[in-house]
């Protein structure tokens, strides 16, 4: 009897299935649900190149790629970039975890750190009192070229060929190291030890990383350990960035960050004020010596406003427009990187008219948005012109608030040191044009530019 009633409600629920699900299909299907953006299949091989190449393909700003249970979200477009980091800002302020963010920050991705940085550190306060270090540094800069064109020189030659790579990274990393350690150089470091971590790392990237994580940190560590002990001790007044993190306390008068709080800061400002600005410069010279006219604009500009009589002061960066538009053109036409740091959303979106799930990670795409040709003429070409305006009394800045390009981090998790890698930046191209003429290397009618503009 019990096998029989078994056999009669198999029969029953079979055929009752198909007119369940037919109902409940047209109960969704009354609400249209909001699709994620377009993309390829699950689980391919991202590189940048690929996934520009796709987009452009698709002809999509927005897109979705799945990496196992993540959506990366690249965007390409202004309007959807500020979407994003304007009008979501509070959803998409988070950054997920990966390899970078855990050995350039050390894991520290605390508020208190952001707060530190955004009002007790780096403001104009601090920016002012830090004007010293700086302009050391520029005019010794200025002494290590003369003194390589010198050799040359005296050798019978017309000038000197410049490894301006080198140049430019000695004097962002000496002004940047000056400003937080209050030293151009590291000294001799501490000796490498400690018990080795085998970890699976498949490419070999996780131990480069590594490697040069443990060399800055070698170099680093014994400072800040020493200043530390100075300060809480009473042994010295604070005078630099690292003093300013070492001091800060909480409501409870106790220190705010830990020592290795205070490690992971200063690396990660360290890397973040070599690069960029180094970067801009380089390929903003290079650009330059190729159009002789935009680099006597500018050389022209700077004999203006500073004159023969002296070198460039940070006073004199309001009126330098010009440099500063060319600055910006290769912030614009050449990123650091081709896509920002990522932000993950912390619940579920609806961006540009697509569902973005919570635990996202949006890519906002720096090549893309400065290479957008619905935003800029000839997106190619170098024209530092398009940065400046019909008046010129509109100072040029070298912030792009409007995700047209993107120059610094934006948004909640935006670059907190933006004032001082634009005066280093500044200064360095300024000094350079200001102190020597520049031309391609000998046998050389130009700069070969033409690959990194594919």
């Amino acid at each position: 009897m019990l096998s029989h009633f078994n056999f009669l409600l198999f029969l029953f629920i079979i055929s009752v299935f198909p007119i369940f699900t037919k109902f409940k299909s047209k109960t969704i299907t009354k609400s249209k649900p909001i699709l994620l953006p377009p993309g390829p299949a699950p689980w391919p091989l991202p590189t940048f190149r690929w996934i520009h190449g796709f987009m452009k393909e698709m002809n999509t700003e927005i897109a979705c790629i799945q990496l196992g249970n993540i959506h990366v979200i690249p965007v390409t477009s202004q309007e959807i970039s500020r979407e994003f980091l304007k009008k979501h800002d509070a959803v998409f302020a988070s950054r997920p975890i990966t390899m970078a963010t855990e050995y350039s920050s050390g894991g520290f991705l605390t508020t208190a750190m952001r707060r530190v940085l955004a009002s007790d550190m780096i403001n104009p306060s601090t920016f002012r009192l830090l004007h010293d270090n700086r302009v050391e540094e520029a005019d010794n800069i200025v002494r290590c070229i003369y003194n390589q064109c010198k050799i040359s020189t005296s050798n019978n030659c017309l000038g000197s060929v410049i490894n301006l790579r080198n140049t430019v990274r000695q004097y962002s990393g000496n002004a940047i190291r000056k400003m937080i350690l209050n030293t151009r150089y590291f000294g001799q470091g501490k000796k490498d030890g400690g018990p080795g971590a085998a970890l699976l790392d498949l490419d070999g990237h996780e131990k480069t990383v590594r490697e040069a994580m443990n060399t800055i940190n070698k170099y680093h560590d014994p400072i800040v350990d020493q200043r530390v002990e100075q300060l809480r001790n009473g042994e010295k007044e604070a005078e630099d960035l690292l003093d300013f993190l070492i001091s800060v306390k909480d409501s409870n008068g106790e220190p705010l960050l830990s020592v290795a709080e205070i490690k992971a800061q200063c690396t990660e400002l360290m890397l973040a004020g070599v690069y960029s600005p180094s970067n801009a410069i380089e390929w903003a010279l290079a650009e330059m010596i190729n159009q002789p006219e935009v680099l006597s604009k500018a050389v022209e500009e700077i004999d203006s406003v500073v004159g023969k009589e002296r070198l460039v002061q940070e006073s004199d960066f309001q009126q330098l427009n010009h440099v500063k538009a060319c600055i910006r053109e290769a912030l614009r036409l050449h990123p650091i990187a081709l896509f920002n740091l990522p932000h993950a959303s912390n619940s579920d979106a609806t961006v540009a008219g697509y569902f973005i799930p919570k635990g996202s990670h949006v890519l906002l795409s720096r090549l893309g948005l400065g290479r957008n040709p619905r935003i800029w003429e000839g997106p190619l070409n170098f024209n530092p012109e398009r940065h400046l305006s019909a008046s010129t009394v509109q100072a040029v800045e070298l912030n792009e608030p409007n995700l047209r390009f993107i120059s610094f981090r934006t948004g909640r998790r935006g670059c907190a040191g933006t004032a001082f890698g634009s005066a280093i930046a500044v200064m360095l191209l300024a000094m350079l044009l200001r102190g020597f003429t520049w031309s391609p290397p000998p046998g050389q009618e130009e700069i070969d530019l033409s690959r990194v503009k594919k």
